[in-house]
């Protein structure tokens, strides 16, 4: 039989099912995946200009996923979590140069017409993108471990989210080289086994009401920080 938590104001923690439906509901009813940008370009609505402005954009928040999960690798206090979490730096900058996932999102860039150094430089990146991706690295930073690991469980739902953003592509934008495309395809496995990890991570680490209903505030932040991006590359025009 399994303990039951309860906070000192007298709330007990949901069951271990509950407080996954929960989670799942939050990835599942806020994910970006519902933001109108997203939805314009899954129906191939977008412009080459517009297409554009987003890789670049996003860039911006794909270079500082690992930084993000630097600062959550530096809380965790076991081995195993940290070697379990090392992996997520290494899946994004590689073990090597011309590896991992920064280096395929370059890729896309250069299959939509985009070049390497104007990326990097970020030139293109919009002031309400910037913020967004600061205010997400910062709460990586200031905030326990438990709450900036529920905040990736955006993990959970982006596999769907990349299988349809492939199929868009493929349909929609054939002027875009299908290889610039790994980045999507690679995301598929990784993202599930990500989220699952993280999920399971989360579910250990929220023991009391109070700390799950943390764990939904941080997963609700971190979808707001992906809905405030796409507002900002939307409202720059077409």
């Amino acid at each position: 039989m399994t303990a039951t938590t309860v906070r000192a104001d007298g709330a007990t923690a949901w069951g271990t099912a509950e407080f996954t439906e929960r989670l799942r509901a939050v990835a599942a009813e806020r994910y970006h995946d519902r933001h109108p940008f997203n939805l314009r370009m899954h129906r191939g609505e977008l412009s080459p200009a517009e297409l554009r402005r987003w890789i670049a954009n996003r860039f911006h928040y794909q270079r500082h996923i690992p930084v993000k999960d630097a600062l959550i690798l530096a809380e965790l206090d076991r081995p195993e979590l940290r070697r379990s979490w090392l992996r997520r730096i290494q899946d994004h900058d590689g073990t090597a140069e011309g590896e991992g996932g920064i280096e395929r999102w370059l890729r896309l860039g250069e299959a939509a017409g985009l070049r390497r150094d104007e990326l990097w430089e970020g030139s293109r990146v919009l002031p309400g993108v910037r913020l967004a991706v600061e205010g997400y690295v910062n709460f990586c930073r200031l905030r326990p471990a438990l709450d900036a690991i529920a905040a990736s469980l955006t993990e959970l739902a982006a596999p769907d989210l990349m299988r349809t953003r492939i199929a868009a592509f493929e349909r929609h934008y054939p002027w875009i080289d299908p290889d610039g495309l790994a980045y999507f395809r690679t995301r598929v496995d990784q993202g599930g086994r990500d989220g699952a990890e993280a999920l399971t991570l989360v579910l250990d680490l929220a023991r009391t009401r109070e700390e799950q209903q943390r764990a939904l505030a941080a997963l609700e932040f971190k979808c707001e920080v992906l809905w405030s991006l796409l507002d900002a590359v939307d409202g720059a025009g077409p």
